[in-house]
């Protein structure tokens, strides 16, 4: 799917709800950007790029894993035939955030997050904080155990597989380990594009940056 696919109010709609990284009432879509009509709602829905809930009496939007894919597609792009200034220059804009995001191999949904994050995130009473020692050591049995489930450096691993094979790990633990080796060069956190092949072990499985569910893991080295 390209961006000449999609109207520039559609296309305008999506870098919202990327931006927001949350699930966004319909109503408060007018004051954060464009207004969404019936016809370009469905739309979306229909091509998979957003999820329709409800808050209450007021319908809500969400990006989809395939939206956010689309939306880190975008970038780097050439605007739709015939958009006009405003839209030229949203994607002028982000073709420099892809820029950034490909030098420094981050994804949108490590950078976009919802309103509500909380600036510093404190442990939880019941759990003692992550010593970094420990930390570093259960970030090298992950290296370890993928490096005896992969077929070959940099091909991609299921979570759902990975786990069971560090199963006397705290998920916490492990899952703050996946998160910050997935910031290194040469390691990828991505989700299943198809999602219709996910089983329930992969979704218990996944590991969550920003708004986004990954399913599977890559070390190159």
């Amino acid at each position: 799917m390209s961006a000449d696919e999609l109207t520039g109010t559609e296309i305008a709609v999506l870098m919202v709800l990327m931006a927001e990284a949350r699930s966004v009432r319909n109503p408060d879509l007018a004051t954060l950007g464009p207004e969404l009509k019936k016809p370009q709602r469905d739309r979306l829905q229909n091509r998979g790029l957003i999820d329709i809930g409800k808050d209450g009496r007021s319908m809500t939007l969400e990006l989809t894993d395939k939206g956010w894919k689309f939306c880190s597609d975008l970038m780097g792009t050439e605007a739709p035939k015939g958009a006009a200034g405003p839209s030229k220059a949203l994607f002028t804009v982000m073709a420099g955030l892809g820029r950034w995001f490909h030098r420094d191999d981050i994804r949108p949904a490590e950078v976009f997050f919802p309103r509500d994050t909380p600036s510093v995130i404190s442990v939880a009473p019941d759990r003692a904080p992550i010593v970094i020692g420990p930390a570093t050591d259960v970030a090298q049995h992950v290296r370890d155990a993928y490096a005896s489930l992969a077929s070959e450096p940099g091909a991609y691993v299921r979570l759902s597989r990975l786990r069971p094979a560090l199963d006397g790990i705290p998920r916490a633990d492990l899952d703050a380990a996946i998160y910050e080796l997935q910031r290194e060069p040469g390691v990828h956190l991505i989700p299943e594009e198809n999602q219709k092949t996910l089983t329930d072990e992969d979704r218990d499985a996944a590991v969550v940056v920003g708004n986004q569910h990954n399913h599977l893991l890559a070390i190159h080295s």
